[in-house]
């Protein structure tokens, strides 16, 4: 479904992403760990052309681009087929939910009002917001503005939808009630990318684990020879930091 071959990343004299290169098929769960500064957010944040890559090419299917000279309609193009879950909620404060979710049907999507507005009712629906159509971010309570989020992305029907740390802005109260989608939506067979540090969603919901650090992919596997048996001596000593009561 998607192939990424060579990505480079700098910002200034900062090499971020030093040559990533992934294959994501059909129906896969790929979570991505590693220490903050790793390059994870930039990679993700590149596939999607939120940052223009130094290098590198990108396969969807049968369209293939070049990461760095892409024109706009082939950037429209894989838009069309990705969506991207924000940090922060990246919702409109002077729209309410139904609106924050019909906006990209209406504008990305061109499909009518009345049209977008059942699409996007059915996509609250399923990340159990059907009370709060008519409510403003302002409203919500942060988990529920992050629901309003995946709503949206899950509206556009795309082929692969990006997680960018979808819970780091969340109080831990909150956390639970956004993995509880994450996890429904990919029990559906929705292709995923996810960053996160909630171990547990990776080792639980991914089919592959990725552990990135200092701009490469270091080591990936199922979820059970990441966390059992790394191969690795910096994912060792990653996941040794992080779950100490394990190792």
């Amino acid at each position: 479904m998607l192939q990424l071959k060579n990505m480079h990343k700098s910002f200034g004299k900062n090499e971020i992403l030093k040559g990533v290169d992934l294959s994501i098929d059909k129906g896969d769960v790929v979570v991505i760990i590693g220490p903050s500064g790793s390059g994870k957010t930039t990679f993700l944040r590149c596939i999607n052309f939120l940052e223009k890559a130094d290098q590198g090419h990108a396969t969807f299917g049968d369209l293939t681009v070049d990461l760095h000279s892409a024109s706009k309609r082939q950037i429209h193009q894989i838009r069309q087929k990705v969506a991207f879950v924000f940090q922060n909620y990246n919702l409109f404060n002077n729209k309410t939910a139904l609106e924050n979710v019909t906006e990209g049907l209406i504008i990305g999507r061109k499909l009518p009002k009345a049209k977008a507005e059942e699409i996007a009712k059915q996509a609250l629906d399923k990340v159990g917001l059907t009370d709060k159509y008519q409510s403003y971010p302002g409203e919500l309570s942060g988990g529920q503005q992050q629901r309003v989020g995946i709503a949206r992305a899950v509206a556009l029907n795309p082929d692969i939808i990006l997680f960018d740390e979808p819970t780091s802005a969340l109080d831990p109260e909150l956390v639970g009630e956004v993995l509880t989608v994450m996890k429904d939506i990919a029990n559906e067979g929705t292709t995923m990318v996810v960053v996160t540090h909630e171990m547990s969603f990776a080792q639980n919901v991914a089919n592959r684990v990725i552990f990135m650090n200092d701009g490469v992919i270091v080591e990936e596997g199922s979820p059970h020879d990441i966390f059992l048996k790394p191969k690795e001596e910096r994912t060792k000593k990653f996941l040794r930091r992080i779950l100490a009561e394990d190792y």
